[in-house]
């Protein structure tokens, strides 16, 4: 079985960590842009993703891009994909995920969270700790929908987006793309592109 290495080493990868391991996957390493001094997890440092070798060490091994950054999440994506191909889910066995979703690559699915009938999740997506999506909801490529954060059904949400904890989106909301919704946030109207939210809109 090829090693799974972690790209990215920070607290992100630290909850990623845990799903693998909840999958019976065992990390072994990472790659970061330096070596860290608080290793935790005790992974073997294989070096910086920006390394000019990176990709010959990392030729037998499966990956996931553990990076909290949107931005950031999605510009190393793109080397590692076309150095390696795809990376891996990792989707905790606790999580509820209908077999009607379509979930695309590297999307994390954390503790206890629901996507259910119909949703589409995009590539590099974090759906963190006791999210839900309901039915019909579309969350664009690399957002980041945070723990406890309810989308209620066909809502949308665009790419870079990030949906702060415990926010709700009220039925059939289309959020846009790189729009920031604060914790707590209940959002009852649509969301233009490139803007942030905080209380009740």
């Amino acid at each position: 079985m090829k090693e799974l290495v972690l790209i990215g080493y920070s607290g992100h990868s630290f909850v990623a960590y845990d799903i693998a391991l909840a999958m019976g996957l065992s990390p072994t390493c990472y790659c970061d842009i330096e070596k860290k001094d608080y290793n935790p997890m005790k992974l073997r440092y294989l070096g910086s993703e920006r390394d000019i070798d990176i990709g010959t060490k990392l030729l037998n091994h499966i990956y996931f891009v553990s990076i909290g950054d949107n931005y950031r999440r999605q510009e190393v994506s793109a080397v590692f994909n076309d150095i390696l191909g795809d990376q891996i889910c990792l989707q905790h066995p606790s999580a509820v995920i209908s077999a009607t979703a379509k979930i695309g690559l590297g999307v994390m699915i954390s503790i206890n969270a629901s996507v259910n009938a119909f949703a589409e999740v995009g590539d590099g997506v974090i759906c963190n700790t006791a999210s839900v999506l309901e039915h019909g909801c579309k969350v664009g490529s690399f957002a980041h929908i945070g723990p406890g954060a309810v989308l209620c059904g066909d809502v949308n949400i665009g790419s870079m987006s990030l949906v702060g904890a415990n926010a709700v989106i009220k039925p059939g909301i289309t959020v846009g793309t790189n729009v920031i919704i604060g914790s707590g946030a209940v959002v009852g109207r649509n969301i233009p592109d490139n803007t942030k939210i905080t209380g009740i809109s």
